[in-house]
């Protein structure tokens, strides 16, 4: 693989079968649910991005190191501990928006969320919609 490319790439593998697969049932209903939301949201099917990331749309990005590739708009990955939110939004709205989500966690790239009934999902849904909206933004499309 060469340097700058990305290790997360999309693939072919059903996202039924990986959220099947799911072993907690309260993160497999999760799963699914968030999945139904962000293809309302974003207007794109589920696609599996590497072994555990589902995400929706894609754009491409090229740094100013010169590393490119592609990625979700909007995407997440029901992992044990917590859902893995991956939603890019205007750092100088980052913070109101994750105010108004509920019991959350955020780190650099992600906000963790342990289950969705812990959130506004009319907050979620929102900020959904301005990831993609600020990603297309960010990285127009040729």
């Amino acid at each position: 693989m060469p340097k700058n490319q990305n290790k997360t790439t999309a693939t072919s593998d059903p996202v039924a079968t990986f959220l099947k697969a799911v072993t907690d049932d309260a993160k497999r209903a999760d799963g699914i649910q968030l999945a139904e939301i962000m293809e309302e949201e974003t207007g794109f099917a589920p696609t599996m991005w590497g072994p555990s990331i589902v995400g929706f749309g894609t754009y491409h990005y090229v740094y100013d190191s010169g590393r490119e590739g592609d990625a979700p708009l909007a995407g997440y990955s029901p992992r044990k501990d917590a859902i893995s939110l991956y939603l890019m939004l205007d750092p100088d709205k980052r913070d109101a928006w994750l105010e108004k989500l509920g019991k959350h966690k955020s780190g650099k790239g992600c906000i963790y969320v342990k289950k969705l009934s812990d959130v506004d999902l009319t907050v979620l849904r929102k900020m959904i919609r301005e990831s993609v909206k600020y990603l297309r933004k960010l990285y127009p499309s040729k």
